[in-house]
C-alpha cells in the first residue's frame, strides 16, 4: 500500500486544484508526466529483476539507472514546457511534483522498512 501512495497524493490533488482553481494545465501535465513516468519505470523494473534473474547485476542496475533518470527527465522537462506556455501553470506542476517525489520516495522507504525479509 506504501508503494503506491504517491497515486493517493495525485488522486487528491484534483479536488484541491478544482476547488481552490488552481490551473488544470499543470495538474493535467504534471499527472500525465507522472504516471507515463511511473509505467516506464515499472516495466524496467520488471525487466530488472529478469535481468538479474539471468545473473546480469551490472545489467539489472543499468536498467534501473536509465529508467530513474529518464523519469526524472520527462517529469523536468514536462513541467519545463508546461511552465514557458503557463507560468501559473509551471509552478502548479511544479509543486504537485515535489509533492509526488517525496511522497513516492517516503512510500518507497516505509515499505521496504515494514516488509518481511526475503529468504536469500
Amino acid at each position: 500500500m506504501l508503494r503506491w501512495a504517491d497515486l493517493g497524493v495525485l488522486a487528491l490533488a484534483l479536488p484541491v486544484f478544482l476547488v481552490f482553481g488552481l490551473p488544470m494545465l499543470g495538474y493535467i501535465v504534471a499527472a500525465g508526466a507522472w504516471l507515463t513516468g511511473r509505467a516506464l519505470h515499472l516495466a524496467a523494473e520488471r525487466r530488472a529483476i529478469s535481468t538479474l534473474r539471468g545473473g546480469n547485476r551490472r545489467g539489472a542496475m543499468g536498467v534501473m539507472a536509465v529508467a530513474t533518470l529518464g523519469r526524472v527527465w520527462l517529469v523536468a522537462l514536462a513541467i519545463l514546457l508546461v511552465g514557458l506556455a503557463d507560468r501559473e501553470a509551471g509552478l502548479a506542476a511544479a509543486i504537485l511534483a515535489a509533492a509526488l517525489v517525496t511522497t513516492y520516495f517516503a512510500g518507497q522507504a516505509l515499505a521496504r522498512l515494514f516488509e518481511p525479509e526475503e529468504p536469500a
